[in-house]
This record gives structure tokens, sequence and C-alpha cells, in this order.
């Protein structure tokens, strides 16, 4: 179920990149590198651990895609870092349940700790 506070629960009023039936993928709006995308599922849970199998493997699969395209858009890309803030002392500031894919490219310093989720 939507919950009408939560942005990602108004898919509608963000630019998505890629979408399955089950989750979608945006650019995130505070990168820590270009291209820094977020893959959400569509269903309001929490966190990464709330989401079931079909979320999960939604998630993944829209990731390898988002993954090829971006290294389609910048060939710079060597490496990704793949991962989710879960709760508010790792960070976590949209309680949404979401996973970032953060684009690497050699030479790159280390990802600052804190930022807006």
């Amino acid at each position: 179920m939507a919950h009408e506070n939560c942005i990602f629960c108004r898919v509608s009023e963000l630019t998505v990149v890629a979408e399955n039936a089950v989750a979608f993928a945006i650019r995130d709006k505070f990168p820590v590198r270009p291209l820094h995308t977020l893959i959400i599922p569509r269903r309001h849970v929490t966190d990464i651990f709330a989401t079931d199998t079909e979320e999960r493997e939604a998630i993944h699969e829209l990731a390898i895609r988002c993954r090829e395209a971006i290294g389609r858009e910048d060939t710079s890309v060597s490496g990704f870092n793949f991962g989710s803030n879960i709760g508010h002392a790792a960070g976590q500031k949209i309680f949404h349940a979401h996973v970032h894919l953060i684009p690497r490219r050699l030479g790159e310093g280390e990802l600052l700790a804190a930022r807006p989720d």
C-alpha cells in the first residue's frame, strides 16, 4: 500500500530510468557519483529486509539492466558500490526500501559517509 507522504510511493512524480512490474529505478537526487541510481520496490516496505523474494529478484534484475546501461553511457565506469542503508543509525533518510547502485571510476576518492538519502 502506498503512503502519500513517501516520495518513492509517488512514482508519477519521479523520472524513472528503468522499471519492471515490481520495482523501478531513478537517478539519486543527491548523487555521490555521476549516474548514481536508486532501485526501489513499488510496494511500500520500510527496508530491504522487508522485501519478499519476488521484489528482491525484481530489484536484482533492474540492477543488472542499470549497470549495463550505465556502462554504455559512461565507459570510464569500472566498478560499482551496491547496497542499502537500513535504519536511522545507518543513514537511511527515506524509510521506503531502496538499493543504491553507485558507479565507480578509477582514481576517485572514497565515498563520503554522510549524505542525504
